[in-house]
Order: structure tokens, then C-alpha cells, then sequence
């Protein structure tokens, strides 16, 4: 756990910060030439297992742009393919399931996590991690929903039809589906928590695809399990989704203390929506550092207008940093965040954490 002052743990917990803090999904890779030249030909999963990679590439985007957070470098499906699941990261395409999951007898190819055993290399990134580290460390896991689509669809899917059909057709296997997918994201960040991860943040990439009532039906409970589930750590807990704007109310309702928001809902109406006390992550388009310095710097001052100095805010990009990127691109915006953002405690209110609605 990171022990220090941290803008960015003050803006989790909804605290005024020295200057807003800042950090950016897939930082950790993706568009850094030391990372494709530390990482050579090796597999995303096989560098996983290697601590004395996972932790260099975590690194590096920490000194190269002096973020608030270092994201650990992980990936979503590791706790899957270290339980036996057989999963593939296939470059251009994501996640591809060897056997998809289609009966009610695939429920025991599911089995518990055990973190020390399953995911040892992970534990012993985070602990080499954080004795380094002057920033906190983020750990994260796949939330239920989205860990589900992928096994159901066999990988990637744009609209998640046999996901949508089995939730509909079969309900109570798609929830016990759920469920299991749930104990094992939990397991896997108490255990990043306990070796020492200051925050974690539970991704739920596929979860714009629903409607509110089929989210509030059968995905709201079990992002509740894994985030309430963490309760007792001191540990901020992020959740984020892409094209969840319609769903932002459930996603802090389900237990977050930051919910992150893409880059199609205007903070403004991002915050009224989850209502007091809770935090939002976001939410500069990531499309938008594609055209260089200039235009990327106009939208991060237009994304703190939005934010307007109110504590409670972490900036960082609506979705994660595309390849292609320029890396000198995001230094200039972190060090146009941490010059010109600023956040002010409201005047006569306190800790905005004593307005939290129960």
C-alpha cells in the first residue's frame, strides 16, 4: 500500500488534491517503443509470468509521463488461463476461448482461484512493484459480464449475441455463470490488495452492450459481489465500461467509489448522474491524441472545464490508449493536467464522502 501523500488516492476518495492526478489505461504498453523492445516476441501472457518483465513495463510509463498511478501490467483473462481455461491473447484481436462455454456441465471447468498458487507471478509483480514505487499501484481484474462474453462468444463479439441468448434463454446458468466469474475477480484483487496494490479497477469493456434492465437484472449483483466483496480493504475501487452512459447510476450503485466515464457523457452530466460521494475517472477521447499536441492539449482544458476544479476527479482517457499514439503526446497532457488542473473543496461542505447517499 502506498504510504505517501497521493492526489491521486485524495481524488478516489473524493478529497481536494495538490492538482488533479492523472493516469491512462493501457499506459503500461501498447503505444511505448521501450515496452515492444522489452517485450520482443513474447506473448502478453508469458510476459505476465515473468515478474522481472511485468514490473519493467509497469515502470515505464511512471517515469516516462510522471503519472499519479502505475496500472499493473496484466491483462483480464490471467486468472482464466491460470485455472486451467484454455484462452489465447491473439494479437489484433483479443481474447480467443479454445471450448466455448454453451451447458450448465461447463460450470465445472470454472474452478476457485487460489492467488498464491494460480497467479504467484502476479503476487510477486505487485510486492516488487510497490517496495519501487512512489506513486500507488492500481491492480484490476475482468468484471463478471464481460469475462462471461468472452467465453460464451469464444473471443471478441460487436454485438454479443450468444451472451444476450444465453442470459435470456437459460437465466439461472447465466447467473451461476456470473457468479463463479465473480469469486474469481474478487479472489484475484483481494489478493493483488493484500500484496500491496493501493486501488484496484474492475473493467467491465462489454457492458454497454445491455439494456438497463437486463444490466439492473443480471450483471448489477454480481459486480456487487466482487466490489462489495472488497469493502474491508482500504482500497479505492474503480469500475469502468465503455458506452455505459446509460448505466452509470447502477455502476456506482454496485459499489464503486470511482466510476469512470468514456468519452460521450459530459462530466457535468456524468456526476449528476451518480449522484454525491462518489468519484469520476475520465474522460479525454483517446482518438483525439492521434492529431498531435495541439488539438489533444484543447480537449484536455475543455475535459477540466467540465470537471470544474470540483474534488472527486481523476483525469484519464474515455477508453485506453490506442496504438499509434505518440508517446510525447502524453507527456505534454500530463503536464498540462498537473499545471492547470486544479481542485477546491466546496465551500462550507467538508469531505464530500459525508454526503454519500446509503
Amino acid at each position: 500500500m502506498h504510504a505517501g501523500p497521493s492526489p491521486f488516492l485524495d481524488a478516489c476518495r473524493g478529497r481536494p488534491s495538490a492538482h488533479v492526478p492523472v493516469w491512462f489505461m493501457r499506459q503500461a504498453g501498447r503505444s511505448l517503443p521501450e515496452y515492444r523492445e522489452l517485450r520482443g516476441d513474447r506473448s502478453i501472457l508469458e510476459a505476465v509470468r515473468r515478474p522481472e518483465l511485468a514490473v519493467e513495463i509497469t515502470l515505464q510509463p511512471v517515469r516516462r509521463y510522471g503519472v499519479d498511478a502505475a496500472i499493473l501490467f496484466s491483462d483480464i483473462v490471467v486468472p482464466l488461463a491460470a485455472t486451467g481455461v484454455g484462452v489465447e491473447l491473439v494479437p489484433g484481436r483479443g481474447p480467443v476461448v479454445a471450448d466455448r462455454f454453451e451447458s450448465r456441465a461447463d460450470l465445472a471447468r470454472l474452478r476457485p482461484l487460489d492467488p498464491e498458487q494460480d497467479t504467484g507471478y502476479v503476487l510477486d509483480t505487485v510486492r516488487a512493484l510497490v517496495s519501487v514505487l512512489d506513486v500507488p499501484l492500481i491492480g484490476f481484474a475482468g468484471a463478471p459480464f464481460t469475462v462471461a462474453s468472452y467465453l460464451v462468444e469464444g473471443g471478441p463479439s460487436r454485438d454479443l449475441a450468444r451472451t444476450k441468448a444465453l442470459m435470456h434463454g437459460d437465466p439461472s446458468l447465466f447467473e451461476a455463470l456470473l457468479e463463479r466469474l465473480a469469486d474469481l475477480a474478487l479472489a484475484s484483487l483481494r489478493s493483488q490488495v493484500l500484496a500491496g496494490a493501493s486501488a484496484v479497477q474492475l473493467f467491465d469493456s462489454w457492458a454497454g452492450a445491455l439494456t438497463r434492465h437486463d444490466y439492473e437484472r443480471f450483471v448489477l449483483p454480481a459486480s456487487r459481489r466482487v466490489l462489495e466483496g472488497l469493502a474491508d480493504l482500504d482500497a479505492p475501487r474503480i469500475h469502468f465500461g465503455v458506452g455505459t452512459g446509460e448505466l452509470l447510476d447502477l455502476m456506482a450503485r454496485a459499489g464503486a467509489d470511482v466510476v469512470g466515464v468514456d468519452w460521450r457523457v459530459p462530466l457535468g452530466s456524468a456526476r449528476e448522474r451518480v449522484g454525491p460521494g462518489v468519484s469520476l475517472q475520465g474522460n479525454l477521447d483517446p482518438a483525439v491524441c492521434l492529431a498531435g499536441a495541439g488539438p489533444a492539449e484543447a480537449e484536455a482544458r475543455r475535459v477540466l472545464a467540465e470537471a470544474e476544479g470540483r474534488p472527486g476527479y481523476v483525469f484519464n482517457l474515455g477508453h485506453g490508449v490506442l496504438p499509434g499514439t505518440d508517446p510525447d503526446v502524453l507527456a505534454r497532457i500530463v503536464e498540462l493536467v498537473h499545471d492547470e488542473g486544479r481542485t477546491d473543496a466546496p465551500p462550507g461542505r467538508g469531505d464530500p464522502r459525508e454526503h454519500r447517499e446509503p
